[in-house]
């Protein structure tokens, strides 16, 4: 199945439809979700997320199964959804029980019943790389559609910035918030005032190197205040 403008035109109107603003693990569902329902051939979807200390790890699983292939990839170092946060921006295997490079992943894939999967590259930082997992049930299903792939991939990493931003913004606010807290139960017991509260706040995080939100967790869940050193 060629791609046509037509088909491009669903993708982004459905992309569109589906996204809003969210929180991340809403928008990396919606994505599995959508990939499924607009790209020919796709029966299932995952999204890998390669972390800072080299962990590897499945999210928004359209499958339960998918879970056992995904890790089968990442400890044997093989299959696209390996290649996708690894090697190569984007990996498309049309026969994963004949592909020479999946000698290990390529016959428990077969097994499970996806025979043809494809791996795209989502986002890159410093601290983490995602790759968007496509399977089909279908031998060759993933071939010809590169161009959609793509065009999904740039929509979904729009909607996975945002999604990060969103989540930064709301963790800066409980942070705040926390703090906020922390120096009102500081204040209590000890009759400071709030500049001195933070004051000693500040002074803490900076001498034991533990950040000023984890010890205004500790202050807040009622554990003794630390000692400045």
């Amino acid at each position: 199945m060629e791609d046509s403008p037509d088909r491009a035109l669903h993708v982004v109107s459905h992309l569109a439809a589906s996204l809003r603003p969210g929180d991340l693990d809403e928008t990396v569902h919606t994505l599995t979700r959508a990939a499924v329902e607009v790209l020919p051939g796709v029966h299932q979807a995952s999204i890998s997320i390669r972390h800072e200390d080299g962990a590897l790890r499945s999210h928004a699983l359209t499958a339960d199964f998918l879970q056992e292939l995904d890790e089968a990839q990442y400890s044997s170092r093989e299959g696209p959804c390996y290649d996708g946060v690894t090697n190569d921006a984007f990996t498309v295997c049309g026969d994963l029980r004949a592909d020479p490079r999946y000698p290990t992943y390529g016959r428990q894939a077969a097994a499970a019943g996806v025979r043809s999967q494809a791996g795209v590259r989502l986002f890159e930082s410093e601290r983490s790389v995602g790759a968007l997992n496509l399977y089909s049930a279908n031998v060759g299903a993933l071939a010809d559609i590169a161009f959609l792939t793509a065009l999904f991939a740039r929509q979904a990493h729009t909607a996975i910035a945002y999604a990060l931003q969103v989540d930064q913004l709301s963790q800066a606010i409980t942070s705040r918030q926390r703090i906020g807290q922390a120096v009102g139960v500081l204040m209590e017991r000890y009759q400071l005032s709030e500049d001195r509260a933070f004051g000693y706040l500040a002074r803490v995080s900076q001498n034991s190197n533990v950040k000023v939100r984890d010890l205004a967790d500790e202050i807040v869940a009622g554990l003794p205040a630390p000692e400045e050193g």
